[in-house]
């Protein structure tokens, strides 16, 4: 267990408003008290550096069972430690789905793994949208949501009926909103690259028209609902005006769509290929300003691992995803905290308080007399991305070679050292 003195260290703690420079004291993997005593602790000068509560992702892609090529859940969950995070939720969309008790036993086998697992699963047997999971042996399973990711439930009959179920085991429903008659075969938004390579186009509306019916359910049901990697101007200002109604429907905002646009794809390169597809400018602008003021609470990386030789097949033959978890806190600082200005204490919320409420647990923090799970962040840590030398095992990353700001240096995960 880990006996550590953070000196002069910025402390944010969203869960109880606090942003203070002090000295973090951990004994024997626990934080301990203002003033308690710190003789024999070994102490690092952290003057500059920023220690918050273990980020938590609430939307991966570990691949496993089925394809460990592309990552395995020990490779996943290093990829996350390495990226600042100390719980993750992996979805059901593996070989076999995870519909399952049996599948959820396997994700929640004791192993030493550097994160917390907390497993959604299939809202419908076998992912086929066609009939339900039993959702309540799921949950009695551990469970934490129910999700399709990676496809939508079609049938609004259906998806009412999931709602009304997880909203009776207090579970909520994390929705991939794309309707897929409406997306077709589209693989990019409308772009110079769409033009020039006469590739299907992915309409905003394929994502709008399944947010309009998921708040028209989850009003009906009163079930939580998060809409997954939210990526258009439309699909916000629907979320914003069902939450002026006091609907419990939220949105997930990726890294990747608070960075990038359409605009960015200036090849055929199958590491921008994605579902739903980067937007326009005006849709980023938009999603940005839902996450400052709120309408957006919550970030999540959709990290999603391939092969290599799958995501050169370049657009539209290669795989929908991109790897997130050991670029997040990068992305996100530059996107948000630098060009927006967002106050940290809040950017800091994004990573902690607001995937904690997504699903309905207690919030993340530094409070004294608790197990250490905490992320140390260098602010200026001035880094090129290089996959190369990354955690996980896919390369398929969008900033490969770009210069990130932030980066976290060390991570603690139930009181034990878990990436430096």
């Amino acid at each position: 267990m880990t006996n550590l003195l953070l000196q002069n260290v910025r402390c944010i703690d969203p869960a109880r408003g606090m942003d203070e420079t002090l000295d973090l004291a951990i004994r024997d993997g626990r934080l301990q008290p203002a003033g308690a005593n710190t003789a024999g602790l070994p102490a690092r000068d952290a003057t500059g550096l920023i220690a918050a509560p273990g980020f938590w992702d609430i939307h991966v892609h570990f691949r496993d069972p089925g394809n460990p090529l592309a990552e395995t859940t020990g490779s996943g969950a290093r990829a996350a430690a390495a990226g600042g995070f100390t719980h993750v939720v992996p979805m059901p969309n593996t070989t076999p789905p995870g519909d399952s008790a049996q599948w959820l036993q396997e994700q929640l086998a004791p192993r030493d793994l550097p994160v917390t697992i907390l497993p959604a699963a299939s809202i419908t047997a076998e992912r086929a949208g066609k009939a339900l999971s039993d959702l309540e042996t799921l949950a009695e399973h551990g469970a934490c949501a129910f999700s399709d990711d990676g496809s939508t439930v079609g049938s609004d009959e259906l998806m009412r009926e999931a709602m009304r179920r997880a909203k009776a085991l207090g579970k909520p429903i994390l929705d991939h909103a794309v309707n897929a008659t409406q997306a077709g075969r589209g693989v990019i938004r409308k772009g110079p690259l769409s033009h020039a390579l006469n590739l299907p186009v992915f309409p905003p509306e394929a994502e709008t028209s399944i947010i309009a019916r998921d708040i028209r359910l989850c009003a009906a049901t009163q079930c939580r609902v998060v809409i997954q990697h939210i990526s258009t101007a439309g699909g916000v200002a629907l979320i914003r005006d069902a939450q002026a109604r006091k609907i419990p429907i939220s949105a997930e905002a990726s890294p990747h769509h608070l960075a990038l646009t359409v605009m960015d794809i200036q090849s055929n390169n199958g590491n921008l290929c994605m579902n739903p597809p980067l937007g326009t400018p005006e849709d980023r602008a938009a999603i940005r300003a839902a996450v400052l003021d709120g309408t957006i609470s919550l970030f999540a990386t959709d990290h999603a691992p391939h092969a290599q030789a799958q995501k050169a097949k370049g657009f539209p033959e290669a795989p929908f995803g991109v790897i997130g978890l050991e670029t997040a806190i990068g992305v996100t600082w530059q996107a948000m905290v630098i060009q927006e200005r967002m106050p940290l204490i809040d950017w800091v919320s994004r990573w902690t308080v607001g995937p904690a409420a997504a699903l309905g647990m207690p919030p993340p923090t530094l409070a004294p007399e608790t197990p250490a799970n905490l992320v140390l962040i260098d602010p200026k840590a001035n880094w090129t991305v290089d996959p190369t030398r990354f955690q996980s095992r896919a390369r398929n990353c969008p900033f490969t070679g770009q210069a990130l700001p932030a980066r976290a240096i060390l991570t603690i995960h139930n009181g034990n050292i878990s990436s430096r």
